[in-house]
């Protein structure tokens, strides 16, 4: 008769294999990234690129290290930003459904973008600086997903009850929405436009310049979230035996919508609003490790995010010289299926294992 023990180490080994293979995926995916694109360039000469040798054609070095690396490498930080905030949030909330966009931050990231190119004409000016184009819709951007963010919080320290606070997230998203509906109506054509084209969502925007604020700020966060495994394993437990054990779960809420609230914040205003990545990513690691032990389940959505973050970007440049798909086109094509299969056999996917 087999003991729990040999279960917990078939499960471990289960998980282990699931790790790795994630991790060679992303590997893989990387690679076809940064091989395979719009342009023809030899396997050879992009290897050549990446090791640094001189003797390469300089439009060639170009579009490897300042589009398809910085490409790849957003997609990357992105996908497991939004995975990891879709995974903190559900559980926080106890909702399957539960994503940025449900809570408003998107909707506030992009009405600070609406602000910014419906109604100031894509600059912000003010008597001490002035910015213009990209840098001026990243920072409204994130201006507008930190603002909802505080919001949240504050609302959270006067509410106690998690489907409360669900509702309060929505209605700001419904207030947000409506004032973009409002300024686009009295907006140019060319501003309506270049909105429209910030809400399809892309990884191509954070260039080798930008890069390093935004690795940083994102791998900060993801080391936060790490720091508060054991926290979120006694919470799933429940409210009082948290309480009973130590855990103060009202600062723990509020913890998790701060390092959303960032997470969210810094990939909107980089790569705009990413729809299905943080709703779905969460599911497909809780199926992959049959367990919601966040010992396992946290770094198996980061990397789950990330891998799918990079089939994403490598299916939106499949058209080569017709153009990009928008990312916005593709990532629900991908995750709303996953959605629909988890809710219609919730009852038989046997995730709520004991995580002790």
């Amino acid at each position: 008769m087999l003991s729990f023990q040999n279960f917990d180490e078939r499960g471990m080994k289960g998980n282990n294999l699931s790790v790795l293979l994630l991790v060679t995926g992303i590997m893989v995916m990387l690679a076809v990234n940064l091989f395979i694109g719009s342009v023809n360039i030899p396997a050879g000469e992009v290897c050549d690129i990446l090791i640094g040798k001189e003797d390469v054609k300089s439009s060639w070095r170009f579009i490897v290290m300042e589009s398809r690396l910085p490409q790849a490498i957003t997609a990357i930080l992105c996908g497991a930003a939004l995975s990891l905030s879709g995974l903190l949030l559900q559980t926080v909330f106890r909702n399957s459904l539960a994503d940025p966009s449900v809570f408003g931050i998107s909707s506030g990231a992009g009405l600070g973008v609406a602000v910014v190119t419906l109604l100031f004409g894509g600059s912000i000016v003010t008597s001490s600086f002035s910015l213009s184009g990209f840098m001026a819709v990243s920072l409204a951007a994130f201006l507008g997903a930190a603002l909802v963010t505080f919001i949240i919080l504050f609302v959270s320290s006067k509410v106690r009850n998690s489907i409360l606070l669900v509702i309060i997230g929505i209605m700001i998203g419904y207030i947000a929405s409506s004032a973009i509906t409002m300024l686009n109506f009295f907006a140019t054509e060319e501003g309506v436009k270049s909105y429209v084209v910030w809400g399809m969502g892309n990884f191509s925007s954070v260039s080798s310049g930008y890069m390093p604020i935004f690795s940083i700020i994102i791998i900060l966060s993801v080391i936060s979230s790490a720091l508060l495994i054991k926290p979120l394993n006694v919470f799933m437990l429940g409210d009082e035996y948290a309480e009973n054990l130590g855990i103060n779960t009202m600062r723990l809420r509020n913890v998790v919508l701060l390092i959303t609230g960032v997470l969210v914040a810094v990939s909107t205003a980089f790569c705009g609003p990413i729809a299905f990545i943080g709703l779905s990513v969460p599911h497909i690691s809780r199926i992959l490790m049959r367990t919601d032990d966040y010992r396992r389940i946290l770094p198996a959505t980061v990397l789950t995010g990330s891998l799918m973050a990079l089939v994403c970007n490598f299916v939106c440049n499949l058209p080569g010289n017709r153009g990009v798909i928008p990312l916005n086109a593709i990532t629900p094509l991908m995750g709303a299926p996953v959605v629909i299969y988890v809710i219609t056999r919730r009852n038989k996917l046997n995730l709520n294992q004991n995580i002790y």
